[in-house]
């Protein structure tokens, strides 16, 4: 239950509930008079500064603008009205608001504004602000935005308190969801996403147009505003010295850095070597064969530069080849499935990375809604409703990617792949895989940006071609890559999916049909079964029992269906940095908090 947290009691016979945490399900780890997250050292030192490097290069300095690159660390430049621990999932402690009021079946919210809170140039942080927020993202931000907050009503009451008004839970048809009281059914996880949203100063906006690009830094709410930059190139950020919120418990021993800065660089080869001459502070290692022979130099053998390698237990981030499953070459689920039999992972990790992955073969994976074995009697409860619209393959085997031996010959997969060709109207004649009824060729393009990727789309060319497949692979910029992904011109792509810790609301404007104009819904996904689950996880948040049902059951879908062939992810996070730098003896569980080190010397 999302019920009472924090210091303050029910009031209203339950029916109106305050608290000063939220907590979708189960108790936060944090309650009454505490000081600190867990997982930070609360009397870091203050000063000194971090360089990082960034790829690419960028054009603006405000990252919800439909079009345009923005700038790298803009996370800094904004706070929340609540704000997550990365010691546990889908629990929110005071930011910007110090408490919160709402309805107990969430029909509405309302949080109070710390009086303390002020934006950057030291006004006041007032409940318009948080009003005007919502309605920029809304009125003027991504499309998908609109499409999850219909209906949602915001207002200031007064300085320091804004109404949440939510519309009632409806099915694909547009009718209101009702419990077995009769009464309405509201999105509880909404409240949580709504807290989470970032808070903008409503004076500075009111002079820029929210959708376009920003040629300027922002006035902020946050911890870091920009100090210097040099537009493509390089941006610094200053930690905001009075800021207001800098000993909040979620705060307190964080934002440590007077200055954080991002140099950018057009290639990945050269940023790793700019690292190694020590033009920058640290560095997380994407690649093992970089990890197992490219750390040396002057610096490592110093010890100027520390390497450390940390168990990586949390959900991983879905690398993958994403079908758009709109274009008609990709539309049979057996074409889909057919060429993930071409992608040989265990031979590139063998020979491109030095056998440092380990294979992903979930959405979830490394959690417990990741499916695994057959279909138990929760599970089968809940396909019952969409069997008709499931593969039938996922009630008698449990999903695995396709295994090669590693050799570079694919011969059994080859032979299962072209046998999925021919079921799909695909034959190899003279060399080459051909249409059936038209003749034509099999052949489609793969769109990708990241030069480091160019030798995994090589290998993979390699074995379709032995098959008469004609793959072309197309390498743009960056800015071409996002206006073509977020237009859906591509018919396969490198892209990556959320961690998901667990299922939550999100996962409609990535999977949901009603979301296929959106970019996010990058696969292109329009499949009733897929709508189902999304929507009874999205209707499920506070159940933690039947989400783990739901969550396996929605992973073999997604996986069978083969919308991707999924990549791969490190066992370990591979990091590398300056010695000058220190962190709390223990990391968070569900990632690593760079704002919790510090300078061990800061300069003076």
């Amino acid at each position: 239950m999302l019920g009472l947290c924090g210091t303050l009691a029910a009031q209203s016979a339950g029916r109106v509930i305050a608290a000063t945490t939220l907590s979708l399900r189960g108790e936060p780890a944090q309650s009454g008079n505490w000081s600190a997250l867990d997982y930070v050292n609360p009397a870091a030192p203050k000063g000194g500064s971090i360089t990082f490097a960034a790829l690419g290069t960028f054009d603006n300095f405000h990252r919800y603008a439909l079009r345009g690159d923005s700038v790298e660390g803009t996370a800094y430049f904004y706070d929340s009205l609540m704000t997550a621990s990365l010691d546990e999932v889908d629990v929110l402690y005071p930011l910007i608001a110090e408490k919160v009021e709402y309805a107990a079946d969430y029909s509405w919210f309302i949080f109070y504004i710390d009086g303390r809170a002020r934006n950057q140039n030291g006004a006041p942080i007032t409940a318009e602000d948080a009003a005007l927020s919502f309605a920029l993202f809304f009125e003027k931000g991504v499309p998908q935005f609109r499409a999850a907050y219909k209906g949602v009503e915001v207002r200031a009451l007064d300085a320091r308190r804004v109404r949440y008004t939510l519309p009632p839970k409806t099915d694909n048809d547009g009718n209101t969801l009702r419990g077995a009281d009769g009464r309405p059914l509201y999105d509880k996880d909404t409240m949580m996403s709504l807290a989470q949203l970032p808070v903008m100063v409503s004076s500075f906006w009111a002079r820029h147009d929210f959708s376009e690009p920003l040629l300027i830094p922002p006035e902020g709410t946050g911890p870091y505003r920009v100090k210097d930059y040099k537009m493509g190139q390089s941006v610094t950020l200053e930690r905001v010295k009075d800021y207001w919120a800098a000993e909040l418990p979620v705060n307190k021993g964080r934002y440590n850095f007077d200055l954080i800065r991002y140099d950018y660089y057009r290639d990945a080869n050269v940023a790793f070597e700019a690292f190694k001459a020590g033009e920058f502070d640290f560095r997380a290692e994407q690649s093992p064969k970089h990890w197992a022979t490219g750390y040396n130099g002057t610096l490592f053998d110093t010890g100027e530069i520390v390497r450390v390698e940390i168990p990586n237990e949390v959900a991983q981030l879905a690398r993958a080849l994403v079908f758009n499953t709109q274009r008609p070459v990709f539309r049979d689920r057996k074409i889909r499935m057919a060429l993930s039999y071409f992608f040989d992972f265990e031979w590139m990790n063998k020979q491109l990375f030095y056998s440092g992955y380990t294979r992903t073969r979930s959405y979830f994976q490394n959690t417990v809604y990741e499916a695994r074995g057959l279909p138990g009697a929760d599970e089968a409860a809940v396909l019952a409703p969409i069997r008709a619209l499931i593969p039938p393959e996922l009630w008698t085997e449990e999903y695995q990617p396709p295994r090669s031996d590693g050799s570079g010959y694919i011969r059994e997969g080859a032979r299962k792949a072209l046998a999925l060709f021919r079921e799909a109207g695909w034959e190899l004649e003279g060399g080459r895989l051909l249409n059936t009824r038209t003749g034509e060729q099999f052949r489609f393009e793969l769109l990708m940006y990241n030069v480091d990727m160019e030798r995994v789309a090589l290998a993979f060319q390699r074995n379709l071609s032995r098959y008469g497949i004609d793959m072309r692979i197309r390498m743009v910029d960056t800015s071409q890559f996002v206006s073509r992904l977020r237009s859906h011109d591509f018919d396969l792509i490198t892209n990556g999916y959320p961690k998901n810790q667990t299922p939550s609301s999100s996962l409609m404007i990535i999977w949901h049909s009603k979301h296929l104009d959106a970019s996010w819904n990058t696969a292109n996904v329009n499949d009733r079964a897929v709508d189902y689950l999304a929507e009874a996880i999205a209707a499920a948040q506070e159940d933690e029992e039947k989400l783990v049902a739901l969550g396996r059951a929605f992973d073999r879908v997604l996986t069978w269906n083969c919308y991707t062939i999924l990549q791969w992810h490190l066992p370990n996070y591979l990091i590398a940095y300056k010695r000058r730098f220190a962190m709390p003896p223990r990391h968070p569980r569900f990632g690593l908090d760079l704002d919790a080190w510090w300078v061990e010397t800061p300069a003076p």
